[in-house]
């Protein structure tokens, strides 16, 4: 039917598969094709789609599966959304995303408009303990195989991925499940973009190797060691009382992490703003040199005759007969490497005397300092307190449902902290693995404590919860449906009343006038099913025709808006044609075609960009006439 179209003269959008974009760009987002300055000519192949050959004799990097991987990375999903107005919550005005089903088929329908845009993406996905009895859940059989285009996968190989991908707690397994999700989520993090990943001791190598690949060792940030256990149990060898969290960038150079709350600190000196402590301006990191960072290598000049008790000097960025005395950042003592600043010119320019200054240091040397005035410090790779403890994590769900609806829930604490760390207070943030919806909350509190707009997108699978669990229970007698996706959504709900509750409180007590009460934050979501998108079929008379959907004109809609990337998919349309043509500012979508008329093609086509559905499309009739003027959308 795309084929129809596009030979009929059409513009058609929504056929690029997940590879295409990027081949121009390897070394910027496929960092695992080029080792030490060598192209890896297996995985070029496996990048461009060549035919490959599926080698399953390998462990870690090479572990059975991998091009199958590969291959459903690439793979155009055939799942689309549906709308769920019910579970939605504040849909007219909130900026947040729940969306339900498979988060490999959820993470492709993000990827049209959200790539690169993503500044922070937590998961907690499987642990592939012996508990959790993980076996591998994506489609896999002798046809997909052959749909993949693994064309020279021998009996014995498709066997020992078989054996490998139906085995509980395959290491195989579970790296050929996480490999095309994380390739994904490297699409979706901006370049300033950060990914943490809670693990255990039982995937922590594995998880490492497989991270390295598909983001760049040299992107590793760290293994941040969280103290989830404090009480461990006098049990085995060693009791163990952490996990482990994984933080990677999707390009360590332009990543800009945050700074953490640091209530202990105090200052050594003030001025008319405040206390400060000092700090060099130049970056002593010896990765950040003029070889690489040249915009950040020029003089300051500072005034000799301005220093105060403090020995704090006036400095300007020109020289002239006051300010003389030319100061560059210093050659590392290690290994002579020139360092550069912290800051380009312009930023400098707009703090020169304010936040940053000149200092004549204990070795009688002049140096550019920067005035560091909050209380924080750089996060350290151990959290310890007992607020990131699972009990905590399970008291805090407790406290919402009354009851203990979900295992091992993540605190609030640790998603607060990380939130901190990788994200800013207008950024969008991503958990594909929701589970209990901590990430969703912790969002929310954020924005009530300090008032930011940060922004979550949840997925979440339809995961039904086995009858003997206390959730079951719960869904069942609130007339929900006995899925994870359900707990996931109505923690959502509880949280965001509680949060709403407790700012009404803090307002009344505190007989603020109106206009200085605190405004509650975002505490909406809209929520989107998973299901079947149209394809073709041949009938029995071998006519070819489109299955049946039943997806509503607005899901039709939301679905172009997805694909074509151009509008906020949490925004609202605006009606122009009940279930016909939505528009959001000048950009017309249309589904229903058929039904719609010449002077609602002109119209739109005038005033602004025309997208058409093409699933509901025919090529007969009106729509022949615009066919210069309009966009076809699958």
């Amino acid at each position: 039917m795309m084929n129809d179209f596009i030979q009929a003269g059409y513009t058609v959008v929504g056929t690029e598969n997940n590879e295409n974009k990027l081949l121009s760009f390897l070394k910027e987002n496929y960092p695992n094709v080029i080792r030490d300055t060598e192209i890896n000519i297996e995985e070029l192949k496996a990048v461009l789609g060549l035919p490959i050959d599926e080698k399953v004799n390998g462990y870690g990097l090479n572990f059975v599966g991998r091009n199958f991987a590969r291959a459903k990375y690439a793979q155009k999903t055939e799942k689309e959304l549906r709308l769920n107005t019910t579970l939605s919550k504040n849909i007219d005005t909130t900026g947040n995303l729940v969306l339900k089903g498979d988060n490999l088929d959820s993470l492709k329908i993000l990827k049209n408009h959200y790539s690169g845009k993503i500044k922070c993406i937590y998961i907690d996905p499987p642990y592939n303990t012996k508990s959790e009895e993980f076996v591998y859940p994506d489609k896999f059989d002798k046809e997909e195989t052959e749909v993949l285009g693994l064309a020279n996968l021998s009996e014995s190989d498709f066997a020992r991925m078989d054996f490998s991908f139906k085995t509980k707690q395959s290491h195989n397994g579970w790296l050929a499940f996480m490999y095309p999700r994380l390739l994904l989520a490297r699409d979706l993090l901006s370049k300033e973009g950060v990914i943490f990943i809670s693990i255990d001791d039982n995937e922590q190598a594995n998880l490492k190797l497989l991270c390295d690949d598909i983001f760049g060792e040299e992107n590793f940030s760290s293994s941040i060691i969280i103290n989830s256990t404090p009480n461990a149990r006098n049990y085995g060898h060693v009791a163990k009382m952490h996990e482990y969290c994984l933080m990677y960038c999707k390009d360590l150079y332009s990543t800009e992490t945050y700074e953490l709350v640091d209530e202990k600190r105090t200052f050594k000196y003030s001025d008319s703003v405040g206390e400060f402590n000092i700090h060099p301006l130049y970056n002593s990191d010896e990765s950040f040199h003029i070889g690489n960072r040249k915009n950040l290598y020029y003089p300051f000049y500072i005034d000799i005759n301005s220093g105060d008790k403090d020995n704090f000097y006036k400095i300007s960025l020109e020289k002239n007969e006051v300010y003389t005395k030319e100061v560059y950042p210093p050659l590392s003592s290690k290994n002579k490497i020139q360092f550069v600043w912290r800051w380009g010119k312009e930023k400098a320019s707009k703090n020169l005397n304010i936040e940053i200054t000149g200092y004549l240091t204990e070795e009688n040397e002049f140096r550019i300092v920067r005035k560091m005035r909050h209380t924080s410090k750089i996060a350290r790779s151990i959290f310890q307190d007992s607020s990131f403890s699972g009990r905590k994590g399970t008291a805090e769900v407790e406290g919402l449902f009354e009851n203990k609806v979900f295992d091992y829930p993540k605190p609030l604490q640790l998603l607060k902290t990380v939130l901190n760390i990788g994200a800013e207070e207008n950024d969008i943030i991503l958990d594909f693995f929701a589970g209990s919806g901590t990430t969703g909350h912790a969002v929310m509190q954020l924005n009530a404590e300090d008032g930011g707009n940060r922004k979550f997108i949840l997925c979440q699978l339809d995961e039904p919860i086995k009858k003997d669990k206390p959730a079951y229970k719960f869904c069942i007698d609130n007339n929900l449906p006995p899925v994870i996706s359900s707990i996931t959504i109505e923690r959502l709900k509880r949280a965001g009343e509680k949060i709403a509750k407790e700012i009404e409180e803090d307002n009344s007590k505190n007989g603020m006038f109106e206009e200085h009460k605190k405004q509650a934050p975002d505490l909406g979501y809209t929520v989107f099913d998973s299901t079947e998108a149209p394809k073709l079929k041949v009938d029995d008379k071998g006519q070819i025709a489109i299955t049946e959907n039943d997806t509503d004109a607005m899901s039709r809609i939301y679905n172009m808006i997805f694909t074509v990337g151009l509008d906020e998919p949490t925004q609202v349309p605006e009606e122009v044609v009940k279930d016909c043509i939505y528009k959001i500012g000048n950009h017309y979508y249309i589904t229903n075609s058929q039904k719609i008329t010449s002077d609602d093609y002109s119209s739109a086509i005038k005033n602004g960009k025309v997208f058409i559905d093409g699933w509901t499309a025919s090529l007969n009739g009106t729509l022949q006439n615009y066919k210069e003027d309009v966009k076809i959308v699958f």
